[in-house]
């Protein structure tokens, strides 16, 4: 009989997530699933005793990128405490960032029964979504390979999520954009609007925020060119076809380290980018596609949680 590896760690993947946030993310998601804490599952609880121990594998139902299994520990040890109960111990056969296929055990959790229960759709909600977003994510970064670009994600997020699904996107080989509004500036069509000009809504930016990198949206060669020349670090080429894009690309890379424009200007593909187009759009010269689908359209990857007794 063949011995399951086993991690000492969930993820290796960094940065991981905040430990506040998955203890908060986890709490709404229990009293979503059991009412107020501390809540109940009368199903479980009536038909099982308190007592009553056992063993469950979560186990993958197809092919995929697993993510999310950094949240399995808390959230048996959040329902563990709800039911005053001893928290289940977790051996994990992966980490996060591990290809799985369909048949394959994940982790094996041993302890009481009615805490294996309750916590088994919370937990496999966090990591079938997750891992679901890790999966899609990684189709698209083998499909980029060797070409220099790499996949982004975007702001196009589940509500209350963001930070998972972001986390997905690195276990599953993609790079994080911005993480919110705080953190960078994207200059878009409506602030070119409100501001009266791109150079105004970057100089704007400048003023008011001066520790931020300012990201500019450019739908024609024309806009990149005064988007570059106005001071913008970071270009949004927004649909533009392959042609276009290339034109583009090759006339921002034309202007590096002249007149004050960086020796290298990151450029950036967006805008209904799929697998099937990608490795085109990478070749104009960009360095990233930014892919909302990842995010947005993912499916989840299907996973179980199997009482073994």
């Amino acid at each position: 009989m063949s011995t399951l590896p086993v991690f000492a760690t969930p993820s290796t993947v960094t940065p991981g997530l905040d430990a506040a946030w998955v203890a908060r993310i986890v709490e709404v998601a229990l009293d979503e699933d059991l009412g107020p804490a501390p809540g109940r599952d009368v199903t479980s609880q009536a038909t099982i005793p308190p007592s009553a121990t056992g063993v469950a594998e979560l186990v993958a139902r197809e092919d995929g990128v697993v993510a999310g299994l950094l949240v399995v520990p808390e959230v048996l040890g959040q329902v563990a405490a709800r039911l005053g109960l001893p928290a289940p111990e977790a051996t994990f056969h992966v980490q996060d960032g591990a290809a799985v296929t369909a048949g394959q055990v994940l982790a094996s959790l041993a302890g009481r029964t009615q805490v294996l229960l309750v916590a088994e759709r919370t937990l496999l909600n966090l990591a079938s979504r997750a891992s679901g977003v890790a999966t899609a994510t990684r189709a698209f970064a083998r499909e980029l390979a060797g070409t220099g670009a790499q996949v982004l994600d975007t702001r196009k997020t589940t509500p209350g999520l963001r930070a998972l699904q972001k986390y997905a996107v690195r276990a599953g080989g993609g790079t994080n954009k911005r993480m919110g509004l705080y953190d960078v500036a994207m200059v878009k069509d409506n602030h070119v609007v409100a501001a009266g000009s791109v150079a105004a809504a970057i100089r704007a930016v400048r003023e008011n925020f001066p520790d931020v990198q300012i990201q500019v949206e450019a739908d024609t060669t024309a806009q990149a060119l005064e988007a570059l020349a106005s001071g913008a670090d970071f270009l949004l080429l927004d649909n533009m076809e392959p042609g276009l894009l290339a034109e583009t690309v090759a006339a921002v890379r034309a202007r590096e380290g002249r007149d004050g424009v960086p020796a290298h200007v990151e450029l950036e593909a967006t805008g209904n980018l799929t697998l099937e187009t990608a490795s085109k759009v990478a070749a104009t010269g960009v360095d990233y596609l930014s892919v909302g689908a990842l995010t947005h359209s993912a499916p989840i990857l299907d996973l179980a949680l199997d009482l073994r007794g």
